[in-house]
């Protein structure tokens, strides 16, 4: 069998993705009938068919998923070769591109972009926030910063940080809240997902049904919603952490509940572009910009609430952090 062409193989994969030729030529950049004509390159040179033609789709049949299975990685570690090449050819004035979840772009990574230009004047980086998990060869992407259990197909993952989650609300719900226990926090305005909040709840040893004020599908608008006093939400501590230090929120438990170990964050990154500078360069100023977050919501004041008393959860809760006394409490919320 003659070699076969590069290009009929990179437009075989598209095909099998897409599951339809004219999606895959939009894709491609290039026409239908192109397309179309590599395809039957391929199956020509190879001697059998590739695909089951069902109505206006097309749908890999045995042989067409043997050989998928095969090039796949070849075709992707051809991918890495030419990001990692363009990227060591791009000299002195560097830039990264980076997907990134918009509340952690919104709550945590854009106030430091200032310092990571100080640090770093010669390696920009293009954000882009969404919410959706994009396929980063493909879109052109060197890195991400994502939620997950760290496995993804073809990318290395390194886990950036422990965030459990913590009861934060606004300046008012903390004086509201002085010197009460927890089960006067389950009877406040709750803002977020009921299911966590029913988790951290039993935590503390207090048996409820939540029905939240409002849910959101980021978490950067939860915050701004308890920033507003609209209700307490039950927030990463990484998140939350800078309306923390600055006095617009205010953690109002000691006791977190802890990240569920598929719910991490981390930065993920082809292979090839491990020992890249640019890349390097982020790993090492993300991982020493969270710890200082991290040593700072640590050593922040206690919460106003106090625990439950009687319960294993509530003992746990007191011994890390004393609720703090009435002068304290009411001086954090002015």
């Amino acid at each position: 069998m003659s070699r076969l062409p590069l290009q009929t193989l990179a437009s075989f994969r598209t095909i099998a993705r897409t599951g339809n030729l004219r999606a895959a030529a939009d894709e491609l950049h290039l026409t239908h009938s192109a397309v179309s004509q590599q395809l039957r390159l391929l199956e020509t040179q190879l001697g059998f068919q590739l695909f089951d033609r069902r109505a206006r789709r097309i749908v890999l049949n045995a042989a067409g998923a043997a050989l998928l299975s095969a090039v796949e990685p070849a075709l992707a570690q051809i991918d890495d070769g030419v990001r990692s090449a363009a990227a060591a050819a791009a000299g002195t004035h560097q830039r990264i591109r980076v997907s990134v979840l918009p509340s952690f772009a919104q709550r945590w990574l854009l106030p430091r972009m200032g310092l990571w230009h100080q640090q770093h004047p010669d390696v920009g980086i293009e954000l882009d926030a969404s919410q959706q998990i994009v396929d980063l060869q493909r879109e052109g992407f060197h890195a991400a910063l994502r939620q997950g259990n760290g496995v993804w197909r073809g990318l290395r993952a390194e886990r950036l940080i422990h965030s459990p989650r913590v009861p934060v609300g606004s300046p008012q719900a903390a004086q509201r809240l002085l010197g009460r226990d927890v089960r006067a926090l389950s009877r406040e305005p709750l803002l977020g997902s009921p299911s966590m909040w029913e988790r951290w709840f039993a935590l503390s040893g207090v048996k409820v049904r939540v029905n939240p004020v409002a849910t959101f599908n980021d978490a950067g608008m939860m915050l701004q919603a308890a920033e507003q006093n609209l209700g307490i939400a039950l927030a990463r501590e990484v998140l939350a952490a800078d309306a923390l230090l600055e006095r617009r929120l205010f953690r109002l438990s000691a006791l977190a509940l802890p990240e569920d170990g598929v719910d991490a964050y981390w930065l993920v990154f082809p292979e090839s572009l491990h020992d890249w500078p640019p890349l390097q360069a982020l790993r090492r100023w993300l991982l020493a910009q969270l710890e200082q977050s991290r040593r700072a919501w640590a050593a922040a004041d206690a919460s106003p609430i106090s625990p439950v008393a009687g319960t294993a959860a509530a003992d746990r809760t007191g011994s890390r952090n004393p609720a703090p006394s009435a002068t304290r409490a009411r001086g954090r919320g002015r």
